[in-house]
């Protein structure tokens, strides 16, 4: 019988760019006034990546950290995932580049673009291999550079999405510190969120926000619940809940929903804004880096967005 592990994240860590927008940079772009932005999105600043951070950089930036933090040696990294949705180049993928640069010289290497579930799919593949043997030690990153694919007149769009990256360390470990993981997709709403060719053949992010924010507050309760049901735990044992950064509005309706006190939810949006698949690492990486966390709290993770698709499971802090 093939032995089984347990699986614990490690490491955590961030990548942002150093180009910090604000509402007002942004209403000089568009005829959006910036107090409009902010009771929209609750979106304060956004981060716009420079030519040179690009995904395979800031990805590596983001992944060296998390890997010093785990105090794991890179050869024993055997497998690297990359969740993104934003590269213009369709193959090959990043995984493999980010391996290298970093200097992970036996890692197995992929990209997921389960877009902004992208996070917790790919937590969910790093622990499944972890705990089957298949890996000693998995890099997750989350990476997006949305700021290629927004529309300056759009401003339902272009006021939202920013860049970053986030990285995560999955190993093994003696108990079982990240639970299983529920997770859905609903196909027929694939046009409420993605890109769109325009008549000019350019490619940009379109939204239906209304029909978002209905089916995100709608379905996310549930999943939450399930996620913690899965984990054998209450919504009352959660000690924190990293949800993906889509705005403002759906976090503060999801928090009200599942009964969170907001001093124990990641808002991070307010200053990353919407980074689709790195937006819970880099809000998980946020809330570690603030301190008030302890080993072993538990977190709720709770991806969701286009395809449709969404991810929840439950996490201990390293």
């Amino acid at each position: 019988m093939q032995q089984m592990y347990g699986s614990a994240i490690t490491g955590i860590a961030a990548y942002r760019p150093t180009n910090l927008v604000s509402n007002v940079e942004l209403a000089k772009r568009t005829s959006v006034d910036p107090e409009w932005i902010e009771s929209r999105t609750g979106i304060k600043t956004r981060y716009h990546a420079a030519p040179e951070e690009d995904m395979v950089t800031m990805s590596a930036d983001a992944g060296q950290k998390a890997i010093a933090m785990a105090n794991v040696d890179p050869a024993e990294i055997d497998l690297t995932i990359v969740a993104t949705a934003t590269r213009r180049q369709r193959m090959p993928g990043i995984g493999p580049q980010v391996a290298t640069r970093i200097g992970l010289p036996a890692s197995g290497a992929y990209d997921l673009n389960a877009v902004c579930a992208g996070f917790t799919y790919s937590v969910s593949m790093a622990s499944n291999a972890v705990r089957v043997g298949d890996a000693r030690n998995v890099l997750v990153v989350g990476v997006e550079r949305t700021s290629d694919w927004i529309n300056p007149e759009d401003p339902d769009t272009f006021v939202i999405f920013g860049d970053g990256a986030g990285a995560v360390v999955v190993s093994r470990s003696t108990e079982d510190a990240i639970g299983p993981t529920v997770w859905g997709s609903d196909g027929g709403r694939h046009k409420v969120l993605g890109l769109t060719e325009m008549p000019d053949g350019r490619e940009f992010v379109t939204m239906d926000g209304p029909l978002v924010y209905k089916w995100s507050t709608a379905t996310m309760p549930g999943v939450a619940e399930r996620a913690c049901a899965a984990a054998g735990i209450s919504l009352s044992e959660v000690d924190w809940f990293v949800p993906h950064q889509a705005n403002r509005r759906i976090i503060d309706t999801l928090t009200r929903t599942l009964g969170f006190p907001k001093d124990r939810v990641m808002f991070d949006v307010v200053d990353t804004g919407n980074t689709s698949a790195a937006s819970v690492p880099l809000a998980l990486s946020r809330l570690y880096e603030t301190g008030r966390t302890s080993p072993g709290d538990r977190v709720l993770l709770l991806g969701f967005g286009a395809g449709l698709t969404y991810a929840g499971q439950i996490i201990r802090m390293p």
